[in-house]
């Protein structure tokens, strides 16, 4: 009886691995790799450039000229800031934007944040409130200046009519000079809330529960959790808010321009409202021009705040 052969693995010879391109082969890859990926943004930044620098520059040369459509410009160095500066509705155009801009951010702004701390406590439709809260920001711009138009009409508007059913003293709305900025900072601040609330509604919901159930095992109340845990955990939020709110109501035109037009008696005309008019009824684009330099000067500081503070918070 014969032994049986063990039988053993046949040990085959390792497979080599793939030889490494060469070192010209991965440069030419990856030179294709950002040409493809430069390509896919070129078409960006081309329109960027063209719709978004240029006209930015081009305002400032022609802040410098006399320039009128069909003329050659001239080069008028800062006279058009000099007579910018000395036109009476400079002042005026200033001093109710600056106004509208602090009335925006008293009502505007703490409006939006407690309708957000009240959707955040609901407990039930609350999808249906954010959807509501949020409606009056897909209504386009111009077709909420005319529904609010017609709801300040001093004769058969629906808030003088409210104020009639309720035997309360009318008022003339966007007709007064005492109380047109006022209407238009509520037309503004009912047409754009939509979009605060939810980013607020967002960072209230991304504080932890913890610190509300420390404050409640603590005896807070409502007004304490909100001032000692809901204000110090957005904080950062409310102050980008903030400046952004600033830079947009800083160039308010669309309530003025389609509700009072500039008046009653120049009290809404703001500076972006002006600069329409030194355009467009005066045909003085260089005062144009110079007027809105002025102003992009001025929503630059703002801007670079805002950079500033995001670009800190980002690194801590």
């Amino acid at each position: 009886m014969t032994k049986t052969a063990e039988r053993r693995p046949v040990a085959h010879p390792p497979v080599p691995p793939p030889p490494a391109p060469a070192p010209a082969g991965r440069r030419r890859r990856r030179l294709a790799d950002q040409a493809r990926a430069y390509g896919f943004l070129l078409g960006g930044l081309f329109c960027f450039a063209l719709f978004s620098w240029y006209p930015a520059i081009r305002a400032v040369v022609i802040s410098f000229q006399r320039y009128t459509p069909g003329s050659p410009p001239e080069w008028v160095g800062t006279a058009n800031f000099t007579r910018v500066l000395d036109d009476p509705e400079f002042a005026d155009a200033w001093r109710n934007t600056l106004t509208f801009t602090l009335l925006a951010l008293l009502i505007g702004f703490a409006i939006p944040f407690v309708l957000a701390l009240v959707l955040n406590e609901l407990r039930h439709a609350k999808a249906y409130f954010r959807v509501v809260v949020y409606l009056p920001v897909m209504i386009p711009p111009v077709v909420s200046a005319l529904l609010w138009k017609w709801f300040y009409d001093p004769g058969a508007g629906l808030a003088n009519e409210a104020l009639r059913f309720l035997h309360l003293p009318t008022s003339n709305w966007t007709n007064g000079t005492d109380t047109a900025l006022v209407s238009l900072v509520l037309v503004a601040t009912w047409a754009n809330m939509g979009g605060t609330v939810l980013i607020y509604l967002a960072a209230l919901q991304s504080i932890p529960g913890e610190l509300y159930e420390a404050a409640e095992l603590d005896g807070a109340n409502l007004l304490q959790r909100v001032r000692h845990v809901t204000i110090p955990q957005t904080r950062f939020v409310i102050l980008m808010l903030m400046l952004l709110q600033i830079i947009a109501t800083m160039q308010v035109f669309t309530e003025p321009f389609v509700i009072t037009g500039g008046g009653p008696e120049n009290s809404t005309v703001t500076v972006l409202y002006l600069i329409y008019k030194y355009a467009f009824l005066y045909n003085d684009f260089g005062g144009a021009c110079a007027l809105s330099v002025m102003l992009l000067v001025l929503l630059g500081a703002f801007s670079a705040l805002y950079l500033r503070l995001t670009r800190t918070e980002g690194d801590t």
